[in-house]
């Protein structure tokens, strides 16, 4: 995700309120006591099915969710995240046909559905039968699925789930642990496109003369990715790119769907599309989705990383130069990062930003060289030494309890700025190694920081602690005062360190540039340990002393050296 841009109804049931809570029987025999509903538990689920049926006009939806779980429960209750806008009308348990109605309950924000302990619950599956729940509810959502009309007053609807907004039209278990598979089948009028994730499956007309759109993702991700496009929208086939690096060993399928009036800013840079995931391909591992389409949007992001379907703001469509290029790379480094492999718990939410910050700049590194990498570090280093939020919390931040209050100059630029001088610690190859088999280890699944580690510890061959410790759970950066002094004698020269200052002291090879008397120049890499007082005597000797001599010259290291 980009930040360009960052940042009732009752339940429709036969109500019988008890503490708060709304338990609806969709029989009349064998209701709940009258006394607390059990206790919830979210599912793991392997698939969702959502059945939606979008309106001609206004934003009122029906839904039908086929939630497949993929173990047996062995809680009484299980909990959906579902907004109290989408009123529930009934709740049946089986996977097929004989399918059998459930007790289920509204809390705040909450779907509770019985699974067990009631005659429907005994026969909602058979012993070698997956379980599934049926919720058909509907409704307008509140958020999440945003409704509008484009410039030309024509509806249309975008899903824009991150972090926790899917809750608001989809029922599901709405965190970035809880990745399952999912199909959108959505009926709207002919005259509107239809896009979701996964692979186009088919588009019908039904008995009514609308158009019923299928779209399956047969690959876990997270609820926040979950997505449905609807409107007046135009496509333009990018064409089968990246062949022979797709998961399944063939071409990725890029397309780009716009509003028809920008149509002279496409393909703009999307033309760099292939390219971008042949890169990406190339360096981490097979692109792991069906398809990778570029969507003009109403999110309120400038980008957001839908797997294979990454919705941008409409504004930069309207530009004339179109989306910048730098925002398909980080957009599409969140295939792998943040999508494939997502942070299991949000306080490690620099695992999808950080990285797509980074690897946007080392797209530009790869198509325009080292200098235009060098100017990208260097403006995430500008922006962290100017963010208040970073000098008083860590990158990893288990303080801060909204998840939207972490998309912040710790998680994007310092996150990047991390794993730039990662890859200066330990080198090119060990760094792409790691983080290839950090990939290969986590991909459609969790991950948290400490696997990261792990990964690149194994590569480069020797413990890393240190490094992840000081950089993302501290807060702050390396503050050095130096100074240099030759000795006529020796011929050396040393260096003092003082690092008492604000944020402590901080380990890292420090860059030294010393120009000679003559004008030569040396650069040496220098480590410097974590002590609040120390003295290095630099490599080399010296027949004078020397004109200058600086750290950091090229100014890439999240520190700030002053001469004392």
């Amino acid at each position: 995700m980009n930040r360009t841009t960052q940042r009732v109804l009752r339940a429709f049931i036969a109500p019988l309120i008890v503490a708060g809570t709304v338990w609806g029987p969709a029989t009349a025999a064998s209701q709940p006591a009258a006394s607390a509903p059990p206790a919830a538990r979210a599912p793991i689920v392997e698939r969702y099915s959502y059945a939606i049926t979008l309106p001609d006009t206004g934003k009122h939806l029906t839904v039908r969710a086929m939630v497949q779980l993929a173990e047996r429960p062995t809680a009484d209750t299980l909990a959906f995240d579902l907004d109290d806008a989408m009123r529930v009308s009934a709740v049946q348990l089986g996977c097929g046909d004989a399918r059998e109605a459930a007790h289920f309950a509204r809390a705040p924000g909450l779907l509770k559905v019985a699974v067990h302990g009631t005659s429907a619950g005994s026969a909602a599956a058979h012993p070698n039968e997956t379980p599934c729940i049926v919720i058909d509810y509907n409704g307008e959502p509140r958020d999440g699925l945003i409704i509008s009309a484009d410039e030309h007053g024509r509806w249309q609807a975008f899903g824009d789930n991150f972090p926790n907004r899917a809750r608001f039209w989809l029922a599901s278990v709405d965190r970035p642990s809880a990745k399952a598979r999912v199909t959108f089948a959505v009926t709207a009028p002919v005259e509107r496109t239809v896009v979701a994730n996964g692979a186009l499956v088919e588009s019908r007309r039904d008995s009514s003369g609308r158009r019923v759109t299928t779209w399956r993702e047969d690959r876990p991700i997270p609820t926040y990715g979950m997505v449905i496009a609807a409107g007046p929208l135009a496509m333009l086939d990018l064409g089968r790119t990246a062949c022979g690096l797709a998961e399944d060993g063939g071409c990725v399928p890029q397309a780009v769907w716009f509003s028809a009036d920008v149509r002279a800013n496409v393909p703009g840079q999307f033309a760099r599309a292939g390219a971008i995931v042949e890169f990406f391909a190339k360096t981490f591992g097979a692109y792991p989705y069906e398809k990778l389409g570029h969507l003009q949007s109403s999110t309120r992001y400038g980008g957001m990383e839908n797997p294979s379907a990454i919705f941008y703001f409409d504004r930069g469509f309207r530009r004339p130069n179109g989306i910048d290029e730098g925002l398909i790379a980080h957009e599409t480094a969140h295939q792998w990062f943040g999508d494939a492999v997502t942070e299991r718990e949000w306080a490690h939410v620099w695992l999808s930003e950080g990285f797509a910050t980074f690897l946007a700049a080392l797209w530009t590194q790869h198509a325009h060289g080292d200098t235009a990498y060098a100017r990208e570090v260097s403006r995430m280093r500008e922006t962290v030494l100017h963010a208040k939020v970073v000098t008083t919390n860590a990158v990893i931040d288990s303080v801060t309890t909204d998840p939207n209050d972490l998309l912040n100059d710790n998680s994007y630029p310092k996150g990047g700025l991390v794993l730039h001088m990662l890859r200066e610690e330990i080198g090119d190859s060990a760094f792409i190694r790691g983080l290839r088999q950090y990939y290969a280890t986590h991909r459609h699944g969790n991950a948290l920081t400490q696997d990261l580690q792990r990964a690149v510890e194994a590569a480069a061959g020797r413990p890393l602690g240190w490094f992840f410790d000081q950089w993302l759970r501290r807060p702050g950066w390396a503050e050095l005062q130096t100074a240099f002094a030759w000795d006529r004698v020796t011929k050396r020269v040393t260096m003092q360190v003082d690092q008492s200052g604000t944020f402590g002291a901080y380990r890292l090879t420090m860059p030294i540039e010393i120009i000679e008397a003559s004008g030569t120049r040396h650069v040496a890499r220098v480590p410097v340990d974590a002590l609040p007082v120390q003295s290095i005597a630099l490599p080399g000797t010296f027949d004078g002393a020397p004109r200058s001599v600086r750290c950091d010259p090229s100014q890439l290291l999240l520190a700030v050296c002053t001469a004392r």
